[in-house]
C-alpha cells in the first residue's frame, strides 16, 4: 500500500449536518458514527461548558440554577459562536477513532439561504475544531445525495429536505440548482405551535420537550384512520400547580394547520418556477422529503394532495444530510460541483 492509500484509508474525513435540533457525522468507510442533540449545558458562574449533547439534552429543563441548557444554533445557523465551535470540537472528537485531525477534510450542510457572514463563521467555527479543509455544501443538496437521487443527469430530481429549523427546498438536474429556496419553518414553529395551543384550549403551560414528544407520539398532517391520544403534563396557568390533560391527534392536528400550510406553498411555488421542460421529470420521479419533520404522520400524503406528484419520505430520511456530505467526500468531481461557492457561480 502506497503511502497516499495509506493516508487515504487512515483518513478522519467527516461530513456534518449541523443542525438547530441534531448534529450528525459521517465518517468515511464507517458511516453516521454520531447522532447527538445539538445541545451544549453551560455554567452561568464560571462559564464553563459542563455537558454536550445526550448529557446536556437530560439536563433541559431540569438544570440547576448555575447551569443553562442553550442550542448554539438557531434555525439552522449560528447563534453562539464559542459555544458551537467547542460543541463541533466535542463531537468531531467523538467521530475520531484515534482522536486526532490526520488529513482531515470536512463537508458541512449549511441551510440554503444562510449569507457570506453565517456560512463563514460556520466554516471558521469548523476550522478552530482543527479541520484541515472545509467545504459548504447546501443542506438540501446533501440531502438529494444522502437520498440517492441522480442529481448528476440530465433529469430533475425534487428534494424537501424538513429539519427542526429550516425546509430547504432544491430542484436539481446536471450537477446544478435549477430553483432553490428555504423556509425557517420546519420542527420546531411546529412545537411551538403545540405549546401555543396547549396553553390557550387547556390553560396549561409546556415545555419543548414536552411538545415534540406530543408531536411525535400523536402529530399528523392529515386525519389518522385510528384516533391517538397522549397524556400532557405541565404546569396550571390558572391554579400554579402540576396538572396532566388528555391531547388527541384532532386538536395537535389542528395547532400545526399554521406550519403545514407554510411548507405547503414554499413547495407549490417551488413547483411553479420550474422550467416547463423539466415538469415531466418530476411528474415521473416525483417528490423525495427527508429530515426529522419528514417522518410527521402523512405529511407526504398531504403534499401528494397539494402537488399531484408521488411523494416518497427518504427511507434514511434522519441521516441523508450527513451521507450525502460523507459521499461527497469520496467523488472529487461531485465534491467541486456541489460546494456552496461552486452552486453560486
Amino acid at each position: 500500500m502506497n503511502l497516499r492509500k495509506l493516508s487515504s484509508f487512515y483518513s478522519s474525513d467527516l461530513g456534518i449536518d449541523l443542525g438547530t435540533a441534531n448534529t450528525l457525522i459521517y465518517a468515511r468507510r464507517r458511516g453516521v458514527v454520531v447522532n447527538e442533540p445539538s445541545l451544549v449545558a453551560l455554567n452561568k458562574r464560571t462559564r464553563r461548558i459542563e455537558a454536550v449533547g445526550s448529557e446536556a439534552k437530560e439536563m433541559l429543563g431540569r438544570t440547576p440554577r448555575d447551569l443553562e441548557a442553550i442550542e448554539p444554533l438557531k434555525e439552522g445557523v449560528i447563534a453562539n459562536f464559542d459555544l458551537t465551535e467547542q460543541m463541533l470540537r466535542h463531537f468531531i472528537r467523538q467521530a475520531q477513532r484515534d482522536g486526532r485531525a490526520l488529513n482531515s477534510r470536512i463537508v458541512i450542510g449549511v441551510p440554503g439561504e444562510a449569507n457570506v457572514v453565517e456560512r463563514r463563521a460556520v466554516e471558521e467555527a469548523a476550522y478552530r475544531a482543527k479541520a484541515r479543509k472545509v467545504f459548504m455544501v447546501r443542506e438540501a443538496v446533501a440531502a438529494a445525495i444522502g437520498a440517492g437521487l441522480p442529481t448528476n443527469e440530465p433529469r430533475a430530481s425534487m428534494i424537501v429536505d424538513l429539519g427542526a429549523g429550516t425546509t430547504d427546498i432544491a430542484v436539481l438536474s446536471h450537477s446544478g440548482i435549477v430553483y432553490a429556496c428555504e423556509v425557517r419553518i420546519a420542527g420546531r414553529n411546529m412545537d411551538e405551535a403545540i405549546i401555543r395551543h396547549i396553553k390557550h384550549r387547556h390553560k396549561l403551560l409546556i415545555g419543548n420537550l414536552t411538545a415534540e414528544r406530543i408531536k411525535i407520539e400523536i402529530g399528523s398532517a392529515l386525519p389518522l384512520s385510528a384516533p391517538l391520544t397522549t397524556e400532557v403534563r405541565g404546569r396550571s396557568l390558572t391554579e400554579g400547580a402540576p396538572r396532566s390533560i388528555t391531547a388527541t391527534d384532532e386538536e395537535v392536528r389542528e395547532a400545526l394547520t399554521g406550519p403545514l400550510n407554510a411548507i405547503n406553498h414554499a413547495v407549490r411555488e417551488a413547483l411553479a418556477r420550474v422550467p416547463p421542460e423539466l415538469s415531466k421529470d418530476l411528474v415521473d420521479a416525483g417528490i423525495i422529503i427527508t429530515g426529522g419533520t419528514a417522518l410527521l404522520r402523512n405529511l407526504d400524503q398531504r403534499l401528494m394532495e397539494e402537488t399531484g406528484l408521488p411523494v416518497t419520505v427518504d427511507e434514511n430520511a434522519l441521516s441523508s444530510v450527513a451521507v450525502g456530505a460523507g459521499k461527497m467526500l469520496e467523488n472529487e468531481q461531485l465534491l467541486s460541483r456541489s460546494t456552496c461557492e461552486a452552486l453560486m457561480a
